[in-house]
């Protein structure tokens, strides 16, 4: 069986599972399967997660991509790994592998929006491995800390409300505009660009959502369908989503009118929180959070599936789901 054919989340349960049977015993409060592993550590709860870019893949250079907008993104990923579990980042590790051909000044920008970023979340750089590489790969591991709690995939309830931070799509709806070089008004194009390449990791979100006792969340880096049917098939329960509920920023309407809901729900990459709590907690959430927050539906009794509904509230049917490394119909 060739990978393409298992899946990027069957192949991580497969090894998951052969780890749980072979692997060492350490105790873990969140393993593998999660935004980030926990673990007890002299009496603070310890966060870990880490993430791979590779050029051709994630990224291509352009005059629309630089080297520095590439190390705010880096580091931005797994910023929001630790937003979503709710914890406080704290230590980055990085390794570079590079063409021997790659220009000095060029990594040079990476480590400029590499520190940008890590300056406004406190994160130190504390060191890593460069080394050399047919093509750009870059991996960062983030450690961070939580002192209140935890937030995972696995603890929605029927009867929750489903809410999410901010607007779906922009990420890749930028993506699509800079690799098909659509022209659009000036203020819409800086906007679709930054989405994609400078996003804005909800770090103090996943706090806040901590502080307020909510026990279920995720970050959309795969597209909404997709990483809800993790939470759904993590918690073992349903969910339903209205479509007409779903927040997408009005530049991304204008821009792509017969396409801004593919985008929202399974275009990934826009890094924003995926939560699910009572309506009194979201209720106390919208008050207090840095960022719009909106409900989108409803947890409810399920064999792990995401129902959608139109605007009439009938079921339709969607087939693209999200991103996945080895399956042949992304997005």
């Amino acid at each position: 069986m060739k990978v393409s054919e298992i899946g990027e989340f069957g192949l991580i349960e497969l090894l998951a599972e052969i780890l749980s049977r072979e692997g060492e015993k350490q105790p873990l409060l969140v393993g593998i399967g999660d935004d980030a592993a926990a673990w007890q550590s002299d009496g603070s709860t310890l966060l870990a997660t880490t993430d791979t870019l590779v050029q051709g893949v994630h990224f291509n250079f352009s005059p629309e991509c630089t080297w520095r907008e590439l190390g705010w993104k880096a580091l931005a990923v797994n910023l929001s790994d630790i937003g979503a579990m709710g914890g406080v980042p704290q230590y980055a590790l990085l390794s570079l592998s590079l063409p021997k051909d790659t220009e000095v000044e060029g990594v040079i920008q990476f480590y400029h929006g590499m520190a940008e970023i890590a300056n406004q979340f406190k994160v130190a750089i504390a060191g890593g491995n460069i080394t050399s590489s047919p093509l750009v790969v870059i991996t960062l591991a983030l450690i961070g800390k939580a002192s209140k709690g935890i937030l995972t995939r696995g603890l929605a309830l029927p009867g929750e409300l489903i809410a999410v931070t901010s607007y779906l799509g922009s990420a890749a709806g930028g993506l699509r505009a800079l690799t098909r070089h659509l022209e659009f008004e000036p203020e819409t194009v800086t906007f679709l660009k930054k989405a994609f390449l400078q996003p804005q990791p909800r770090v103090a979100e996943g706090q806040l959502l901590v502080d307020y006792g909510v026990k279920a969340a995720i970050d959309i880096s795969d597209g909404l369908i997709a990483d809800l049917t993790h939470v759904c098939q993590a918690s073992k329960v349903g969910a339903i989503i209205r479509i007409d509920q779903i927040p997408v920023h009005p530049s991304l309407r204008a821009a792509f009118k017969d396409e801004y809901l593919n985008l929202a729900l399974t275009g990934g990459e826009d890094y924003e929180l995926l939560f699910t709590a009572s309506p009194e907690v979201i209720n106390k959430v919208k008050k207090d959070a840095g960022c719009p927050i909106t409900v989108i539906g409803e947890v409810v009794e399920g064999p792990g599936q995401v129902t959608l509904l139109d605007e009439e509230g009938k079921p339709m049917n969607w087939d693209k789901k999200g991103w996945d490394h080895f399956a042949s119909g992304n997005y």
